[in-house]
């Protein structure tokens, strides 16, 4: 079977869905925020400050590049992957692109509990709030271009797993 990729964003669940699926599916799990951190030896976040977006995008480009060259891999990417056309076209032809979402007050709640997003590292909750829903409605047509899209507000990570495996066995013939 394809790589099962998991795009959506912050805090919608694709680390925690991503490892119960790779788990389920007998598959390694790819954080690819991880991947870079791990790789290039500095948080997103550190990264973000010491050489911007802009450089930031420029190393998940090249993560993307290198994970979807793998096989029977669960990929968790971060929220802004399908930003680069050039990302989503490549997960898109590595495997099957499940989109995550969650409602505005959900992700405030969930990511309100790390401040490792450098983009939602603001104080005021009506600014973060602000930002979400600037950044949601920027990137609402490239989420939907998945497979299958999957709202996680009110789901726990393993009833989204379920969720992806009952349409892989319909839409795709899997045996999972």
């Amino acid at each position: 079977m394809k790589n099962i990729i998991l795009i959506g964003f912050m805090g919608t669940g694709k680390t925690s869905t991503g490892r119960l699926l790779a788990s389920r599916l007998g598959y390694s799990f790819i954080d690819t925020d991880h991947k870079i951190e791990v790789d290039h030896k500095i948080t997103i976040k550190a990264m973000f400050a010491k050489y911007g977006e802009a450089y930031f995008r420029k190393k998940e480009a090249e993560t993307i590049q290198k994970v979807a060259k793998y096989r029977n891999v669960v990929i968790s990417t971060g929220g802004g992957t399908v930003l680069n056309p050039a990302n989503l076209q490549i997960l898109q032809e590595s495997g099957i692109v499940i989109s995550l979402t969650a409602e505005i007050d959900v992700i405030l709640d969930r990511t309100g509990r790390k401040s490792s997003r450098p983009l939602l590292a603001l104080e005021d909750a009506t600014q973060r709030r602000e930002m979400i829903v600037n950044l949601l409605d920027s990137r609402k047509d490239l989420y939907q271009q998945a497979n299958l899209s999957i709202d996680t507000s009110n789901l726990s990570p393993l009833q989204v797993v379920e969720q992806i495996l009952l349409f892989l066995r319909k839409e795709v013939g899997a045996h999972v």
